[in-house]
């Protein structure tokens, strides 16, 4: 089913209405929470922080019965009978389906109390997310290759002021994608980064080993994330070429019984398409349990992961 990140708690609603029996491990970790403010979660014109919008959706979620609990997964197993086995502690509980809403890691830069910097809105990550809220602002984009070069196009949306810059390794641009970056006003700058300077709420300056300090308003990494499906590996469940699992029309995992949702499904790592696909996830759950007992050694029909309690790596937030 899910973890406590938006899609998962999305599922929580809905299988708690749908009146399953199921219980939600979270160990309090999610992306979301890191989010300073959401601009463009539909319903919230003022925008809405992250944490605030996690405690909503999991009083919502207890207002039908769900029960929602900070622990860690550690081991996953299928048994030859179907039932699914989830190690928690010492603990094992069964469950006929799981719904996997573990989401990525992003990979941070080598900068100074990274954690901090995204919180406070100085590091950002999705363009897609806050690109408005740099529009006309001078941009820096920390990446390498098609990743890095990319993300700096696509903030040309909102600014014609971008920056790429490597971290000091190689770029690894081809000769098309340097075209591109020369057509679109973009600055390539290869030499490392020395430090950051923060002045008030912003990132004001970045120190190079060579040269001038180069300041800019906004800094976005682009280094690429990793999916958090070590756990359902051991399962055999198929992953693509990213590690995100890989799903049908109805979230169902190569897996039998196995749903997944959210940013460990490749697909726009965004809170509103994960909360999409865990309602399409939780009806398909609830539609195959329908009639069936619940698996001998445990109340659930379903149990719900964590982003993190699962596996350890999209860009949702």
């Amino acid at each position: 089913m899910i973890g406590g990140g938006p899609g998962g708690l999305t599922a929580a609603i809905y299988l708690a209405r749908f009146r399953r029996r199921f219980q939600v491990i979270d160990a309090g970790r999610s992306r979301a929470a890191l989010i300073p403010t959401s601009h463009n979660h539909a319903g919230f014109p003022e925008g809405i922080n992250g944490k605030t919008l996690l405690a909503r959706m999991a009083e919502q979620a207890r207002k039908y019965g769900a029960h929602i609990a900070a622990d860690t997964v550690t081991q996953l197993v299928r048994r030859s009978d179907g039932v699914f086995l989830a190690t928690i502690d010492a603990e094992q509980i069964a469950a006929r389906t799981i719904l996997l809403a573990t989401g990525i890691v992003d990979r941070e830069p080598a900068l100074p109390d990274v954690p901090d910097a995204i919180q406070r809105g100085l590091v950002r990550h999705c363009g897609i997310c806050d690109g408005y809220e740099v529009l006309g602002r001078r941009v820096a984009v920390i990446g390498h290759g098609s990743s890095g070069i990319n993300e700096a196009l696509f903030l040309r949306t909102y600014t014609s002021d971008v920056t790429l810059l490597s971290l000091g390794c190689p770029l690894s641009l081809s000769e098309d994608e340097r075209g591109q970056a020369a057509e679109a006003g973009i600055r390539v700058v290869e030499e490392p980064v020395a430090r950051v300077v923060i002045e008030g709420d912003q990132i004001r300056a970045l120190a190079m080993s060579e040269g001038d300090p180069r300041s800019f308003d906004a800094l976005y990494s682009a280094l690429g994330s990793d999916a958090r499906s070590d756990l359902v590996r051991s399962l055999g469940t198929h992953v693509d070429d990213k590690g995100c699992v890989v799903t049908d029309a109805h979230q169902r995992s190569s897996t039998d019984g196995l749903f997944a949702a959210g940013d460990v499904v490749r697909s726009l790592d965004q809170i509103s398409v994960a909360m999409g696909q865990a309602a399409i996830a939780a009806t398909a759950i609830h539609n195959r349990l329908r009639g069936m007992p619940a698996p001998k050694g445990s109340p659930n029909d379903t149990l719900s992961f964590s982003p993190q309690d699962l596996c350890t790596w999209s860009n949702s937030i």
